[in-house]
């Protein structure tokens, strides 16, 4: 079955970059599309960015287009999220999962912006 694993958050000053993996075993992504959805503490979790498995489409929230950019190498079965010019309010644990299906949500990876 499959499993994804999110890794890469960690702190960082307003202004910064971080980059996300989302790196899956037991199946392929090829087929899919893969969304990053982050929930901050005491608000519902929220879609961030997704990217699909034919054309290569992305989707970004109004939030975070300029500043994030998402990604996928096949090969590696992974997907990426860059992170630039972080804000505060980017502070959320941040997973990853195939968009639609209903996957049970993995533990995430914390991002936490602070000066």
């Amino acid at each position: 079955q499959l499993q994804l694993v999110e890794s890469g958050g960690g702190l960082v000053q307003p202004g910064g970059s971080l980059r996300l993996s989302c790196a899956a075993s037991g199946l392929s992504l090829d087929m899919y599309t893969v969304g990053w959805f982050r929930q901050a503490p005491g608000k519902e979790r929220e879609g961030v960015s997704s990217i699909s498995s034919t054309d290569g489409s992305t989707y970004y929230t109004n939030s975070v287009k300029g500043r994030f950019t998402i990604s996928r190498d096949n090969a590696k079965n992974t997907v990426y999220l860059q992170m630039n010019s972080l804000k505060p309010e980017d502070t959320a644990v941040y997973s990853c999962r195939r968009t639609g299906l209903r996957d049970s949500w993995g533990q995430g990876t914390q991002v936490t912006v602070s000066s």
